[in-house]
């Protein structure tokens, strides 16, 4: 029993860059996964510093519901309502979160796993009760196609083809990420680590907490069409994670991020040509073996390290 395809170096590797147009269509697919795997990385290392890892999750199913209340509100599926909504949406299921965690005595885990699941049921549910005049498929919302990436409409400003738009909106998202870290980097820092400090120098920690949701978000609905909402999970978590094991230092855990995007990206791209798969989950396989990897030889407490240390 044959688990794995037979390796065709020339058909994973060659072939799919043979021609202009492969090429051309290739290209922003990995490019499209290597933004999103920086966008999701960068907030994704504040939210795992907090022990939130799991509030990526919450927040990416939670966005459901003001999806499809944008969608109902606006009548349109445009990528700006549809931010909108799941601003909304995120920063709804973050507070119920925090209002749980605070004012009673469920704990932050099940406070996360109630008011996903909530926000989740009732985003399905609205989506039932339109249906025939709402085309959201849960299972694309879930899943993605980063395959097709390439189809997205060009965007056209004054005439100046300015290219892709999923590619080019999860670009601005980067960009803007980049931009908030080097003017909040000190705030998102003391916040994460010592929020008793950051109080008693004036910096909120609520306030840094609800931006960093509203990013989560941001990063979250942008990524829809390419990695889905679950996958988007993992990239908020395996670069970050990934990197700890060679560096204890915020700043270079948060560069390690670009080349571990890269290598999801382009690693994922090879393997899923050669198991005939998906290419987001070949993307997070890829980010998987990286982690693996990072276990075993990390200078930072990874395994063959301790033991020698030992």
């Amino acid at each position: 029993m044959n688990w794995f395809p037979k390796l065709d170096f020339q058909a994973v590797f060659l072939e799919p860059w043979s021609s202009p147009e492969l090429i051309h269509w290739n290209s922003e697919v990995i490019v499209m996964g290597i933004l999103v795997s920086w966008s999701c990385g960068l907030v994704g290392a504040f939210i795992v510093i907090r022990r939130m890892a799991l509030m990526g999750d919450a927040i990416s199913h939670g966005i459901l519901p003001g999806l499809v209340i944008s969608f109902l509100v606006c009548g349109s599926l445009a990528i700006g309502p549809m931010l909108f909504g799941a601003c909304i949406a995120g920063l709804a299921c973050s507070y119920c979160i925090e209002w749980l965690r605070s004012f009673t005595n469920v704990r932050q885990d099940a406070a996360m796993a109630l008011v996903f699941t909530t926000f989740f049921a009732f985003g399905v549910t609205l989506i039932n009760l339109q249906t025939g005049h709402l085309d959201i498929d849960t299972g694309c919302i879930l899943y993605g196609e980063i395959g097709l990436v390439p189809l997205a409409p060009e965007i056209d400003f004054a005439g100046f083809k300015l290219g892709n738009q999923s590619i080019l909106i999860m670009g601005i998202i980067f960009v803007f990420e980049v931009v908030l870290l080097v003017f909040f980097y000190k705030q998102l820092l003391i916040t994460s680590f010592d929020p008793t400090l950051a109080l008693s120098t004036g910096w909120s920690p609520k306030w840094s907490h609800f931006g960093l949701m509203t990013i989560l978000a941001l990063c979250t609905v942008a990524s829809l069409e390419a990695v889905g909402v679950i996958l988007v999970v993992a990239m908020l978590i395996f670069p970050s994670v990934t990197a700890s094991f060679f560096f204890e230092r915020l700043p270079a855990i948060l560069f390690a991020t670009l080349p571990l995007g890269i290598l999801y990206s382009i690693i994922g791209f090879h393997l899923a040509h050669w198991l005939d798969c998906s290419i987001a989950a070949s993307m997070v396989v890829a980010a998987t073996l990286v982690f693996i990897f990072s276990i075993i030889i990390g200078k930072n407490n990874g395994m063959i390290f301790r033991r020698l240390t030992n």
